[in-house]
């Protein structure tokens, strides 16, 4: 069942291979321009690039999880190399797919990172927008502050620097 099974593989792998890439260079761009702060229309097309790479990569795992299912291995790291060392004791060459497969794990590692890295950004931006938002418009804030002891309470301020 391998041989008929191992051509597909290797072209999902590929394809595996350069939408993990182009995930990669999608959080890339969307950590740079979060770094500069610029261009707020540039973060929404990259999010809706992500979310279509995201939509293809997730397609890929599907169908990289039904071609495993037929040697009846997991959609996971050990059932990959088990299905590749099927196919080399089949007399496949493996040597491309392998490499893909190592690719795709490593920059998926490095996708997962930057995408924290970008999220903690992104609420960042977004609790500081918010709290602008709420002195502007004249509403109170609750803030923590540290009593004698050490014990954290809240305080409610309500004088507004400006009111819209």
């Amino acid at each position: 069942m391998i041989e008929k099974t191992f051509p597909i593989t290797e072209k999902l792998l590929s394809n595996g291979f350069k939408f993990t890439q182009k995930l990669f260079e999608l959080l890339t761009s969307e950590f740079e321009q979060l770094k500069r702060k610029t261009d707020p229309i540039a973060l929404s097309t990259l999010a809706t690039n992500k979310k279509e790479v995201v939509s293809q990569l997730e397609q890929f795992s599907k169908q990289l999880g039904q071609v495993l299912a037929t040697e009846k291995l997991p959609l996971n790291q050990e059932g990959v190399m088990s299905y590749l060392a099927k196919a080399k004791a089949a007399d496949i060459s493996t040597d491309e797919s392998l490499q893909h497969w190592r690719e795709i794990t490593a920059l998926l590692t490095k996708c997962r990172s930057l995408n924290e890295q970008n999220g903690a950004s992104i609420d960042l931006l977004n609790r500081h927008i918010q709290r602008s938002l709420q002195i502007l418009r004249g509403k109170s804030q609750l803030t923590s502050t540290y009593g004698p002891d050490g014990s954290t309470r809240s305080m409610l301020f309500s004088h507004t620097l400006i009111s819209v």
